[in-house]
Order: structure tokens, then C-alpha cells, then sequence
């Protein structure tokens, strides 16, 4: 058995901040949290002491990182995974983008193996049943109405791997498939999409969940016709995601959105292949993607597509934002794992598996511990 200490003047739990604490390990559980000098026991001497103690970040909107996607394979999606590994992520579910049926079944069955060896935390449809006129960063012409055998022979390529599905729920069959996907244990996401007020609502009440990137890829609010927007933030049933990176959305409204969700309130990363890669010429599913100064968009027509963010940097856009800085870490640890079912992930307690990150004073990210062991520092 392997015991280990970690200690630090404030550790986030996030439900509770415990100033001059520290985390006991054993193997691959955290064991205890504690205040003051530390357990008794043959420790070794004493580690290095952290500015900041949190849960690792749980990513349920990514797309990819580190030059690679999740779209392209298997070794891909390694890569992908291990650079957000390096900035405190220990827990990602790969989004795929809109495809051809044939494409997206090829692409599950090759990501489902890295799920069940649990490597990612499970794989994320967003599309193809989607919005032409939101569509972003998805080729239109793949667009199309969910079709029950299409969405059944897609859940079962995924298996239990399949954890979240993002589609427009105005679409002729969309709320047979909202009840298709949540009576096979699979979330379901409100986005890109067209619908009023009324329309979300009634599929919230059929089983939607999650909010897909609140106000980016949607009809717009409007105060005789709120849309979407409105009725995703104001249901407690609803996670509501945030891409934090100073670019989808303005501060006040990343600040906003905090208040108004609460608890329920989801940074993502809505990452793609340049993020933590640098500037340069990329693609997203089908199309090209031109990265300037981090800023991702799509080469024809300049919509954004997807983000170079990172959570790590989210949980500091955030912060900077004026969001305490235990919501900020709650909203990229306990909230996104809660939104998909996982109760042994996102926190600092006895039980839960040891994935662990460690903030300096300006919150950038000193060391990561993924079920006990320490994994590579950030590089970029």
C-alpha cells in the first residue's frame, strides 16, 4: 500500500476550504481531509507545501488538444488527453462533431476501448442532429433530423461509453430521441439550436439535462421571445456549460451566468486540436480551421470553432471575472461529474479516487496526481 500526504495552505474540497490542510492518500483513494500539522504515521518527511489543493478538473466538452483530435483515432485521442493531462484534467469525455452516420460509428468504436479502460470518462455526440442555423463550427449539409434506428445503432457502437448527446430539440424527432438516449442512461444536452422557450422547456421535461455552451450556438435572448437561453438557466434540472476563455462570452456575462446557475453551473472547454498546440492552420471534423492569437475560426465564414482553452485557464478567466475562486473550482471539478452520474470524482473526499491538482498563487497548475500517482508537469 502507498501513502501519501499532500499538503497546502487552503485545500478546496470544493464543498468546503480548509485553510493550512491536508489530503491523505492511500493506493488510489483519498482517505482523509484534514486541518493542521497532518496525520501521524511513517510518512517520510514532510512534501513540498502548496499554495492550493483541488479536485482535478473533469472535462465533459472537448473535442481535443496537444495538435490532435478526438475524431482521429485512438493514439489521437491520447495525445489529446495527456496535454490536458499536464494542466490538471484527470477526467475527459471526447466530444466528437457532426459526421456521417458510417464516420461517427467508426469513430465511437474506436474511442469506446479507451472508455472502458478508463482513460476518458466516456464519449460526447455533439451532432448531427443539430441546428443549420446555429450550426457553427458543423458542416450544414450533414445536419439532419434524428432518426430512432440511426440514434439506436449509434448507442450501441458506443455501448456504455456514449454519456452525452447535444441536439436541437425543435427537430422533427427530437424528442423521441431525447426519451430514446435517457432510457439508455445517456445524457442529453440542449444546443445549437433554434428553439423557443416553449420547445426547450418541454424538452427538459422529456429529460434534457445539460445546457451545451449557454448562449454561444443558439438562438439569441430576446425579452418577447427569451428562447432557449432562459429556460435552460432558470430550471434547477439544468447543468449549465460555460466556455470561459474571454472569447465566447463576455466577463460580465461568464460572472452572470455563475450567479444565476449556481451550483449547476459547468465550466467546459469546448477545447479542439490547437489547444495547448499553439497557432496555426487545424480542422474540426470536415472543416478548416485557422488558430490567431488562440482564437479558433473556421477559415470559410469565421464563425468560432470550439476554443485553445484548457480548465485550468477557465478556472482563472473565471476568477478574474469576479466568480469566487471556490466556485470556479467547484463548476470544473464536483458540478461536471455530478452532471454525468459520477459521484467518486470531482472531490476531495474519503472514497473518492485520489485525482488531485495543485494551484500555485496565481492558480496556474504546480502538480497533478491521477488516482495517486503524479503525472507530468504543464508544458505549455
Amino acid at each position: 500500500m502507498t501513502t501519501q500526504v499532500l499538503r497546502a495552505d487552503r485545500v478546496l474540497t470544493p464543498d468546503r476550504e480548509v485553510v493550512d490542510g491536508w489530503v491523505l492518500v492511500e493506493d488510489d483513494r483519498i482517505v482523509e481531509v484534514g486541518q493542521g500539522e497532518g496525520p501521524d504515521g511513517p510518512w517520510g518527511p514532510p512534501g513540498p507545501r502548496y499554495a492550493v489543493l483541488c479536485p482535478g478538473f473533469v472535462d465533459i466538452h472537448n473535442h481535443g488538444g496537444g495538435g490532435s483530435a478526438f475524431g482521429d483515432g485512438a493514439h489521437a485521442a491520447l495525445r489529446a488527453r495527456e496535454a490536458h493531462l499536464r494542466h490538471g484534467t484527470t477526467t475527459m469525455v471526447a466530444s466528437l462533431v457532426t459526421e456521417s452516420a458510417d464516420v461517427l460509428a467508426q469513430q465511437v468504436r474506436a474511442l469506446r476501448p479507451l472508455v472502458e479502460a478508463g482513460d476518458l470518462g466516456g464519449i460526447h455526440l455533439e451532432g448531427p442532429w443539430l441546428a443549420e442555423r446555429w450550426c457553427g463550427a458543423h458542416p450544414p449539409g450533414l445536419l439532419r433530423d434524428p432518426d430512432p434506428a440511426e440514434v439506436a445503432a449509434l448507442a450501441d457502437a458506443a455501448g456504455d461509453a456514449l454519456v452525452m448527446v447535444t441536439l436541437a430539440p425543435e427537430r422533427p424527432g427530437a424528442l423521441e430521441a431525447v426519451r430514446q438516449l435517457v432510457g439508455r442512461g445517456v445524457r442529453v444536452a440542449v444546443g445549437h439550436t433554434d428553439a423557443s422557450y416553449e420547445q426547450t422547456r418541454v424538452a427538459i421535461e422529456s429529460g434534457a439535462s445539460v445546457a451545451t455552451h449557454l448562449y454561444n450556438g443558439s438562438r439569441p435572448h430576446h425579452h418577447r421571445e427569451p428562447g432557449p437561453t432562459l429556460a435552460l438557466l432558470e430550471d434547477d434540472r439544468v447543468w449549465v456549460e460555460t466556455i470561459a476563455d474571454g472569447v465566447h462570452q463576455h466577463l460580465a456575462v461568464v460572472r452572470a451566468t455563475a450567479r444565476r446557475a449556481g451550483a449547476r453551473w459547468v465550466l467546459v472547454s469546448d477545447a479542439m486540436a490547437a489547444a495547448l498546440a499553439g497557432d496555426g492552420s487545424y480542422t474540426l471534423g470536415r472543416l478548416a480551421v485557422d488558430v490567431v492569437d488562440g482564437v479558433a475560426r473556421l477559415r470559410e465564414g469565421g464563425s468560432i470553432a470550439g476554443s485553445t482553452l484548457s480548465l485550468d485557464r477557465a478556472v482563472r478567466t473565471a476568477v478574474a471575472a469576479g466568480v469566487p475562486l471556490r466556485q470556479a473550482v467547484h463548476a470544473a471539478t464536483a458540478a461536471p461529474a455530478a452532471a454525468m452520474g459520477w459521484d467518486d470524482l470531482g472531490r476531495l473526499e474519503p472514497g473518492c479516487r485520489a485525482d488531485v491538482v495543485a494551484l500555485d498563487a496565481d492558480l496556474h497548475v504546480g502538480a497533478v496526481w491521477l488516482a495517486g500517482h503524479p503525472v507530468g508537469s504543464p508544458t505549455a
